[in-house]
């Protein structure tokens, strides 16, 4: 079925030499995926939520049919991966982690009208999608550039439109907004939507959780290889239960937030910095309870504490309730 996808315990196994001295080395393997499952219906947005390092790339990779896989099965678009390859390719409009797919001594037009012959498009037809594309993404002051002469944002740019090139039922994105300033990251979800709502699929890779929770109908959340968690975004917050989240801003120690993760009702408590402060992420049942003997605990450890903000659940809550990391941790 155009649009759909099917994962059945897909695994992915590196082999790589681990240099012990100079001269000698050992063969160690890295398990990238383990035994991933999940279904994708057709014209849906399905966010693959987790930090740099997570799976998230090499599972994409498999998909593309970049990467072959050590274990499991999958169908893209009904067909079956590692048996119909050139079919997956032909039907999937792919952007891999931005502007390395790109010829830089071509211009921007030419990028896409030589993506649309590799695509076997019509040259008119290459033309006429090229001319909708650059108009669409507001690329026509630099369209007529050779790509060597972008910035990086502007490359990510072309990388999407290369993307839409073949009018693909399935678009898979790999961190889309990566370099983009806010306005053009805003701009290119705007036109995300809009390709969903004409009917199209799309995977979206993202660290950023305000991305998964706006864009994406549900959600995977993965890390180490793993999906830890597969839902709505209702749903996964949901997960909780009774839990809540409190964010605490200020001068506070690694002693600090280990002793905090001992109080009673604490679930876990993640210090990370966050634009030069340090953050500190309690997730625990009935704060209010919880409040005075965390005010009290932290400042018997010489916390500063700035700020104190409970809030609701998100997405990254729900990854720190699981991993005891945030987001912002590569794995």
């Amino acid at each position: 079925m155009l649009g759909q996808v099917k994962v059945e315990n897909l695994s992915k196994t590196y082999f790589t030499r681990q240099r012990q001295g100079l001269f000698k080395s050992q063969k160690k393997s890295v398990e990238a995926l383990k035994n991933i499952s999940l279904e994708i219906q057709p014209g849906e947005i399905f966010g693959l939520l987790g930090p740099n390092g997570a799976g998230k790339t090499t599972l994409i990779k498999c998909l593309t049919t970049l990467l072959l896989p050590s274990g499991g099965a999958a169908w893209i678009n009904g067909y079956r991966l590692t048996e119909q390859d050139n079919l997956i390719r032909a039907s999937v409009g792919c952007m891999l982690m931005g502007e390395r797919g790109l010829y830089w001594k071509l211009t921007g037009r030419e990028n896409l009208l030589f993506f649309g012959a590799l695509y076997h498009l019509e040259r008119a037809e290459a033309r006429r999608r090229t001319d909708e594309i650059i108009e669409r993404l507001n690329l026509t002051p630099i369209a007529d550039r050779t790509v060597e002469t972008y910035s990086s944002g502007q490359k990510m740019k072309l990388a999407f439109a290369k993307a839409l090139i073949n009018d693909a039922p399935l678009l898979i994105l790999d961190e889309p907004t990566n370099t983009l300033d806010l306005p053009s990251a805003h701009e290119l979800r705007a036109v995300v939507r809009e390709l969903n709502q004409s009917g199209k699929t799309i995977i979206y890779t993202t660290h950023i959780m305000t991305e998964a929770e706006t864009l994406c109908e549900r959600v995977a959340i993965i890390d180490r290889g793993e999906v830890l968690a597969l839902g709505t975004v209702t749903d996964l917050k949901a997960s909780l239960g009774r839990e809540e989240v409190i964010h605490i801003e200020g001068v506070i120690s690694a002693e600090a937030s280990q002793v905090v993760q001992t109080l009673p009702g604490v679930t876990q408590a993640v210090r990370a910095a966050i634009d030069g402060r340090t953050q500190l992420t309690v997730v625990a049942q009935n704060q209010q309870l919880l409040l005075p003997h965390l005010i009290e605990t932290l400042t018997a450890h010489q916390a500063v504490i700035q700020k104190i903000v409970p809030q609701e659940v998100t997405l990254e809550d729900v990854f720190i309730a699981r991993t005891g990391r945030t987001l912002a941790d590569d794995t």
